[in-house]
């Protein structure tokens, strides 16, 4: 009889353990991470890969980084976790797309990340371009350490710098780096040293010898709408 109330107790116990845990909402039991073909992996385990390796990019970055530029400057090199015929293709293919030269798209992640999908600056910018949050946000990018979202997010805000700047490369990049505001109130590329030195990196690798680059490839223009308004005016947009 004793021995039969004792395993009813423990049983009790067991059960309600397993009832609680279960009771733990998902979010707190499951943890995710993308793997090396892209994948999002849900976990519980405590272990998370993509976390520990965007900690080491970080930790790196303080140890390595040799320059001042503020979103390129925290990605360390690293062995490009896709492949780097996967990742080149990649950028082919989301270049093309946005009608952006895909050479400048790989100049601009080399001199950004060198090809780190989990580099993180020290301002926050992440993953092979550089997103810092508010660019992410803007492009719907939920997984900035994923290739796929991050290449699409960054190739669709050049292209649409270098639509904005009329197919001016280095006002295009000084923007990509210190924002369109700043290159609207200097009138061109910034005075700011972090910010020549990126524009001087990228040019040199974009026109490196060789490489019969001319000018950039140009998003495609968006078409002009006219339309009259309810007092007569006729105005122009391309919205």
């Amino acid at each position: 009889m004793k021995n039969s109330a004792m395993k009813t107790i423990v049983m009790t116990a067991a059960l309600s353990v397993v009832a609680g845990w279960a009771a733990v909402p998902a979010r707190a039991q499951l943890s995710y991470y993308v793997d090396d073909h892209g994948n999002i992996v849900y976990t519980n385990s405590e272990t998370r890969p993509q976390k520990a390796a965007a900690e080491k990019a970080a930790a790196n970055a303080d140890s390595t980084r040799s320059n001042s530029n503020a979103r390129a400057g925290g990605a360390a090199a690293d062995a490009h976790p896709l492949g780097a015929d996967v990742l080149h293709q990649l950028v082919q293919e989301t270049a093309h797309k946005h009608n952006v030269d895909p050479a400048l798209v790989s100049a601009v992640i080399s001199t950004e990340s060198n090809w780190n999908t989990s580099a993180i600056s020290r301002r926050g910018a992440q993953g092979l371009m550089q997103l810092i949050p508010e660019t992410a946000q803007h492009f719907g990018v939920y997984n900035p350490f994923d290739p796929t979202q991050n290449v699409e997010a960054g190739v669709s805000y050049l292209s649409s710098l270098l639509e904005r700047y009329n197919g001016d490369l280095p006002k295009a990049l000084a923007a990509y780096n210190a924002g369109p505001r700043a290159v609207d109130r200097w009138r061109g590329v910034p005075d700011y040293g972090e910010t020549r030195e990126y524009v001087r990196k990228v040019t040199s690798s974009y026109f490196q010898p060789g490489s019969d680059h001319h000018l950039p490839w140009r998003a495609a223009a968006r078409p002009i709408y006219r339309t009259t308004r309810d007092d007569g005016r006729i105005v122009f947009t391309n919205e």
